[in-house]
């Protein structure tokens, strides 16, 4: 049933590049992890179940991201994440980025190499959507092409907030986010 889900949202997704007619890249191959460090300890959460798709010749780039596809270590970890208090994965299932690589005349899509990127656009978490201004690296070698970015959310941005309870000291109120893709010609 996920991948049912996850097919029809790529579908949705990309129905907007085909009627295009331009060529598009895309990845169900995605890795994104979030990490949070305090005194209190550590939490990482992986998720592969996100879809994006970059079109080459506009630069525009666009994530969908499950949110119940995050797994923790601890089951407990996920439970609070999930939960009403923190994402409300149930209220809002997904996260997106919209936007749009501003420096493409010095991304080569055809050619070996690694390319400094930079994505403008708008990130939606839980519901509220906040302007991004992002670096990441596009690879291309023999025909595929990876995208790769680091960057940090402010958690209270986002709605996102802890007030009380042990969750409250548990989790910073930064997290670093890792994106890691792997794309192919549609």
């Amino acid at each position: 049933m996920k991948k049912l889900v996850l097919l029809i949202v790529a579908v949705v997704l990309f129905a907007g590049f085909s009627a295009s007619g331009q060529s598009k890249l895309v990845s169900s191959k995605s890795h994104i992890k979030f990490f949070s460090s305090t005194p209190a300890e550590d939490i990482q959460a992986n998720n592969t179940t996100s879809v994006s798709t970059i079109n080459p010749a506009t630069g525009e780039i666009v994530f969908s991201v499950p949110m119940q596809g995050f797994e923790f270590e601890k089951a407990l970890m996920q439970k609070h994440f999930n939960g009403e208090d923190f994402l409300n994965t149930k209220d809002f299932p997904k996260a997106k980025l919209t936007g749009k690589i501003t420096n493409l005349d010095k991304v080569n899509f055809s050619a070996n190499g690694t390319y400094d990127a930079h994505v403008e656009g708008e990130l939606t978490i839980k519901g509220v959507t906040k302007p991004v201004h992002e670096m990441g690296k596009i690879t291309v070698k023999d025909g595929k092409v990876e995208a790769d970015s680091k960057f940090n959310v402010t958690l209270a941005d986002y709605g996102i907030t802890f007030v009380k309870g042990k969750p409250s000291t548990n989790i910073s109120k930064t997290v670093e986010v890792t994106v890691q893709a792997e794309y192919e010609v549609q």
